[in-house]
This record gives structure tokens, C-alpha cells and sequence, in this order.
């Protein structure tokens, strides 16, 4: 599969090919997420860098949207910042997601550095997106502007090239006025 990780200033994210580094996270009050727990499909990693920011409210929504089309795949999408659970809970409640968020908030950002997606100087997470297979093997990677909605084709491109590695059936998916993304 062709890898498609790019770096933006200083930040190298881990590419495809690496083992993703197994977390265990808060997706509640008095729920943990871990990593290990969703293996045997591919997982979606979406850090982002906070909840009602302009750009990533696009982000979410456009995925909330798309939900059923990587779910086609098997795939389970994760969304992950620094912001606390509770801030999850309004953020996701406000734009109803149906796709977890986990808070990477204690030790602050301590998932998005292993992952090579923390801005130091900020405190929060880089724009990056990794597609996992079942494995937990990274086989798609990319950061995005910090600025900038990295959509979604990357995302679905993966898949489906994962769903081609797996079985000798390809299928296309297009998302209805989205922007080709590099």
C-alpha cells in the first residue's frame, strides 16, 4: 500500500509500516479505551487538536457523516485530543457524533507523542490521521496543516486497499461533493 505520510514543521509522524503503539485511554468518566482491545479490524486514528475549534468541528462532522461508509470496511473510527472527557461528552452530545472520542488529556498528550503527533509548544495534538489493519500494523499515515480539514479520501483509500489486501474484491466509495485531498 502506498504510504501517504507527510510532515508540516518539525513534527514527523509514525509512517506506515509501524507497529501503532498500544494506549489505553478515557472515552467516559469511568471508561477506558484500549488500543489492543479493537484488534482484529482496522481502526481509524483521528488526532485533532481541540474539540469547537472551527476546523475540526468540519473534521468531525464530515466523518460523523461518512460514519456507514467506513464502517463498510469493519473499521472503527477513534477521535483524539487533549481535551478533557467532559469536554468530549458536550462536544459529541452538541454535534452528534456516534463515533467515540478518547481524551489523550493526563498525562497531557502523552498518545500523541508516542504517535509523533504533538505540537510542544501548543500542548496539543497535531492534524494526523492513521488508518491501522486488524493487526494493529500502521498502513496509512498523514498530517495535515494544522489549519486545514484533511477530508477523507486518504482515509477511504486505505480502507479500501486494505479490504483489497484482504480479500480480491475492491470497492470504490465517493463521498458526494469532497474535495479530491492529497
Amino acid at each position: 500500500m502506498a504510504d501517504s505520510n507527510s510532515t508540516q514543521g518539525t513534527a514527523t509522524i509514525l509512517p506506515s509500516g509501524a507497529r501503532a503503539p498500544d494506549f489505553a485511554l478515557s472515552a467516559g468518566p469511568d471508561k477506558l479505551l484500549k488500543l489492543s482491545d479493537l484488534r482484529g479490524r482496522p481502526v481509524i486514528l483521528v488526532f485533532y487538536p481541540a474539540d469547537w475549534s472551527p476546523v475540526c468541528g468540519d473534521q468531525v462532522a464530515l466523518y460523523n457523516e461518512i460514519l456507514p461508509d467506513f464502517r463498510e470496511y469493519g473499521a472503527e473510527l477513534i477521535g483524539i485530543s487533549v481535551d478533557g472527557v467532559w469536554c468530549h461528552a458536550a462536544f459529541a452530545r452538541d454535534r452528534n457524533l456516534h463515533f467515540t472520542l478518547l481524551s489523550d488529556f493526563e498525562p497531557k498528550g502523552a498518545v500523541s507523542r508516542a504517535y509523533g503527533a504533538y505540537r510542544e509548544k501548543e500542548g496539543i495534538s497535531e492534524r494526523a490521521l492513521f488508518v491501522l489493519d486488524g493487526d494493529g500494523i500502521i498502513r496509512w499515515s498523514f498530517l495535515s496543516p494544522i489549519d486545514v480539514n484533511p477530508g477523507a479520501d486518504g482515509i477511504l483509500n486505505a480502507l479500501e486497499s486494505l479490504a483489497g489486501n484482504a480479500n480480491t474484491e475492491s470497492k470504490t466509495v465517493r463521498t458526494e461533493g469532497e474535495e479530491a485531498r492529497p
